[in-house]
């Protein structure tokens, strides 16, 4: 039943109280995979370049420094921030279902042209095209995951999803192992290899998400509710057929305006002044994580090139137990976002890596470890740290209304990474192509300075989001009641 208003049709829905109450089931588990694969990509791609640094840095055709080597992966992260701003923007005004499609597509051609490259510009701009692609599915993705997965449940399935960037990651360093060793195969072939093969896998996730229904609180919140009636009841049929009757929802109908799309200056009213501090928490925590990642990581395979001597073939060993570490951080710890609480457990996390990471930064300068206790070191830093740095993502999504999620999602993703990311590989690069330790100290030692301040942030600005509706923890736009 609905009602005519001034500004538009009212209606009421109950939505999101019958996604929310659904048990989890093979329905869940097809998004889980269908749309986290996402991060497995991302994974696969950002360790393949950090593996094939050494390879790509000696490659005849290209043979990059290593500030060219950070100025490629900037490129990767200056791509993904634009990707984001404008897939982003389509997300919300187009459907999920539709973009999470058009990304993939372009991640998929793009990282195939990487493997083509015949120069450092060449290389550069198609890493540029491949970062564009997985930036629009960081917002398309990982609001039709928050949007589907049920309340209860959401803060750990998000911090495990995310978490998946490290399965990549472990799927990078041992394909490296392979692609890199000369006794298989010429390394100049081996690295392009892995970004035509990386690419190719990606047709896998089309036909995934051909079975990924449009979300039902994007369609209600534009006026849509026949057809996210129709696509709910056909999931609580399957849902039904396999795990029994459905349990009673726990909160009832909400009372909608239809109303259309949302424009920039709404979105940055929003952000502004109705969530001012929830804008600087989500800022904190994505530019904060966004330069220690991408600062550490990318640049990491240099690190032990150029201090410890280790071969380009065998990077791959020191890079997947940094990936495990990374995996299983959101995997055992993420269900204490939604136990404990988002305040206190991101406030650990990104505390306990800042203090771990300055403490490294000095055994290091110091000379106090070899390569292997440094790779330890940074694994058991990035077990806490990636639970925090998924759980940003988490935060912001949950931050704002539905009808700008995707966007809220791109904004600060965008900026996060423009302010700590792009910058961070580059600076890194340059700081160990000095070949001084003192050097790298300042680098480690501000992005555990940086940890510390998110974590203080997120201590005073921090707020109570876990088992609670979406529709709860940030009212939509066009809410009438």
């Amino acid at each position: 039943m609905s009602e005519r208003s001034q500004h538009g049709t009212v209606f009421s829905t109950d939505v999101p109280a019958r996604l929310d109450r659904l048990p989890w089931s093979r329905f869940h588990w097809l998004v889980c995979v269908g749309l986290g694969i996402t991060w497995t990509l991302d994974g696969l791609e950002v360790t393949l370049v950090g593996s094939l640094a050494p390879a790509i840095h000696n490659s005849p055709s290209l043979a990059l420094t290593e500030s060219q080597v950070g100025l490629t992966a900037s490129a990767y992260l200056l791509g993904a921030v634009v990707g984001a701003l404008f897939f982003g923007w389509l997300t919300d005004r187009l459907g999920r279902k539709r973009l999470f499609t058009i990304t993939v597509l372009v991640y998929l051609l793009a990282s195939m042209a990487t493997g083509l490259s015949w120069d450092v510009w060449s290389f550069t701009f198609f890493r540029f095209l491949t970062g564009a692609g997985i930036g629009g599915e960081y917002s398309a993705v990982n609001s039709a995951i928050q949007e589907l997965i049920p309340a209860r449940r959401r803060g750990a399935t998000d911090l495990a999803i995310n978490g998946t960037f490290w399965l990549g990651a472990m799927v990078g360093a041992g394909a490296s192992l392979l692609l890199l060793n000369p006794a298989v195969i010429d390394p100049e072939l081996g690295w392009r290899l892995a970004f035509l093969i990386g690419g190719a896998l990606s047709v896998v996730v089309i036909f995934l998400r051909r079975w990924i229904p449009e979300s039902p609180r994007w369609l209600m919140t534009h006026g849509r509710n026949a057809e996210a009636e129709a696509i709910v009841a056909q999931i609580e049929r399957e849902v039904a057929a396999e795990r029994g009757p459905l349990p009673p929802t726990e909160y009832g109908a909400i009372r909608l305006r239809t109303r259309g799309h949302v424009s920039i200056a709404e979105v940055v009213q929003v952000m502004f002044r109705q969530y001012r501090e929830r804008s600087i928490l989500a800022l904190t925590l994505m530019a904060c994580q966004a330069f220690c990642y991408n600062g550490v990581f990318f640049t990491y395979a240099l690190v032990l090139t150029k201090f410890y001597g280790v071969p380009a073939q065998d990077m791959g060993w020191y890079m997947l137990p940094f990936a495990v570490g990374n995996l299983l951080g959101p995997l055992l710890l993420g269900p204490l976002f939604d136990s404990v609480g988002r305040r206190i457990m991101i406030t650990l996390t990104y505390g306990a890596a800042g203090l771990l990471m300055a403490a490294t930064a000095i055994l290091f300068q110091q000379e106090m470890v070899s390569g292997t206790m440094l790779t330890l070191l940074w694994t058991c830093i990035f077990f806490v740290a990636s639970a925090g740095a998924s759980a940003a993502y988490l935060t912001v999504g949950e931050s704002f209304p539905l009808e700008m999620r995707a966007m809220a999602i791109a904004l600060f993703y965008a900026i996060g990474t423009a302010a700590g990311g792009v910058v961070a590989p580059f600076l890194f690069g340059a700081l160990i192509q000095g070949g001084e330790r003192m050097d790298v100290l300042w680098g480690y030692m501000a992005a555990a300075a940086l940890m510390l301040v998110a974590a203080a942030t997120e201590w005073k600005l921090g707020f109570a989001a876990e088992g609670q509706p979406l529709e709860s923890v940030a009212a939509p736009m066009g809410r009438a009641d």
